[in-house]
This record gives structure tokens, C-alpha cells and sequence, in this order.
């Protein structure tokens, strides 16, 4: 099993911050909050949600936290409102007092954490009575539609490829886990939605591109391949694909939310 790989910032912006982005957007309405609330953002990463919640939402002040320095600092040089401040941590360990925020949140992060049950106690624990805590994640294993392109090519060429595809490695990134894992951590009246984002792409090269960058788990099994296998990966993507008459590629990235209440 090789390494995840998050180290750059912009690297993942054209692979997946681009489409975060729009999950967000729909995310932050379903939870219902309140401006002038305190936020706490696990797993911020880029600061792609802490920056939608500024824009939209009002708040009295932000935390993100998150365990890689790189993304860190790209996100500190793009979101510099004085109500935000970033810590270097994971989400097993919240370096955050009991009760402190009105609403926790993890975007696109909680199915990498190694013991899952554990962050979402954390995030409990880090929550006000009554307060909101919350995640979405990728549908990797069905209609996150770029990276099971890729994966499905993946296998197809080496079935060893299984191993690292994310729909096989992350079962909690279904609606059944995740209520489960809410409910396990004594939060009530957990709900679960699917969001469905459109991914348009301009052309192959659009597509094919951020696979490039070694950073995240797809794009880290494309750069570990030979050249003339990682030639062939890349072939058979690109015929599978469903071109559009002037080259885009029209496809769309299912996110599955959870929110509960403290």
C-alpha cells in the first residue's frame, strides 16, 4: 500500500479543490446555521470550506485544522480574513477545548483518518450542546465519476491496482456508514444527502493533467507507473471517456453529507 501524498496545495486545486469547492456551496445551506457562530474546520486543508463559509455564512470566527504544513500554507496565503486561524494538527487529537464551537465541520477528509470513530469523538467532544457537526465525503465507489474512471482503467490494466482504488479502501464513504458513524457518537437526529456537482472538463488534457501531480492517492499510483504503462493508463482513459462534440467532457461527482446534532 503506498503512502497518500498531501503535500501541495496547488497541486490540488485542479484535481479536486476546483470541485470541492461547488460541494461545498451546496453543503453549508443544508446545515441551517446561523450567522455569528464559531466554526471549526477538521481537516481544512486548503481552506476550500473555510473560505465558503466566510463568503456566505457570516462567521464569528473559524478554526481549520489540518495535519499537512503545505496545504496549510497555501491556505493561509488565500484566505487572510482576521477571523480565521490555522493549526497544525490531525483529527484524533483536536487541539481545541470542550464545548468551544457552535459547529464542526469536515470536508472531504474523515475517511482518511485512520481511526474514524476516534475524530468523530473529537469533533463531538469539540462541539457546544446543541451544536451542529458534520462531513461530507466522495461517493468514490460509484458516481465520483473522474476518479472511477481512472481506477476502473486502473484495474482493468493491473487488477493489483484494486488495492489503492479509494471505493475499495473507504466502505465508510456510503450514506449506511456514515449515519452509523454519527449515530455511534451520540449525536442525534443524523440525517444523511447525497450532493451531486457537475465536472466539466475543457478538454482531455483538462482531465488528464492533475493525475500528473503524484499528490493524493490516484494521482500518487499514476506517477509510481513505468512511462510506458503510465502511456497506457492514460490511453484507455481517454477512450472510455464520454467526449462532448467540441472535446469537453461532461461528467459529475456525487459527495455524501452527514450532519447531526450534539
Amino acid at each position: 500500500m503506498q503512502k497518500d501524498v498531501w503535500a501541495s496545495g496547488d497541486a490540488y486545486e485542479p484535481y479536486v479543490g476546483r470541485w470541492s469547492r461547488l460541494v461545498a456551496k451546496e453543503f453549508l445551506p443544508w446545515l441551517g446555521i446561523p450567522a455569528g457562530r464559531d466554526w471549526l474546520d477538521v481537516g481544512c486543508g486548503t481552506g476550500v470550506l473555510t473560505q465558503s463559509i466566510l463568503d456566505a455564512y457570516a462567521p464569528r470566527r473559524i478554526v481549520g485544522i489540518d495535519p499537512s504544513e503545505g496545504f496549510l500554507a497555501f491556505a493561509r496565503q488565500r484566505v487572510t480574513d482576521p477571523r480565521v486561524s490555522f493549526q497544525v494538527a490531525g483529527a484524533e487529537a483536536l487541539p481545541v477545548g470542550d464545548g468551544d464551537f457552535d459547529v464542526v465541520a469536515a470536508g472531504l477528509v474523515i475517511n482518511f483518518v485512520p481511526d474514524q470513530p476516534k475524530a468523530t469523538q473529537e469533533m463531538c467532544r469539540a462541539a457546544r450542546r446543541s451544536g451542529t457537526v458534520a462531513a461530507y465525503v466522495w461517493d468514490y465507489a460509484s458516481e465520483m465519476q473522474m476518479m472511477r474512471q481512472f481506477w476502473d482503467s486502473a484495474i482493468a490494466l493491473n487488477p493489483a491496482a484494486r488495492n489503492l482504488d479509494e471505493g475499495v479502501r473507504f466502505p465508510l464513504c456510503r450514506p449506511g456508514p456514515l449515519e452509523s458513524l454519527f449515530k455511534a457518537a451520540g449525536l442525534r437526529d443524523v440525517s444523511v444527502r447525497e450532493i451531486d456537482i457537475p465536472t466539466v472538463f475543457r478538454h482531455f488534457d483538462d482531465f488528464w493533467s492533475p493525475f500528473l501531480s503524484g499528490n493524493a492517492p490516484a494521482p500518487g499510483y499514476c506517477m509510481s507507473l513505468p512511462e510506458a504503462d503510465r502511456a497506457a493508463l492514460r490511453d484507455r482513459i481517454k477512450a472510455s471517456l464520454p467526449f462532448q462534440g467540441d472535446g469537453s467532457i461532461h461528467l459529475i461527482a456525487r459527495a455524501w453529507a452527514v450532519r447531526g446534532v450534539k
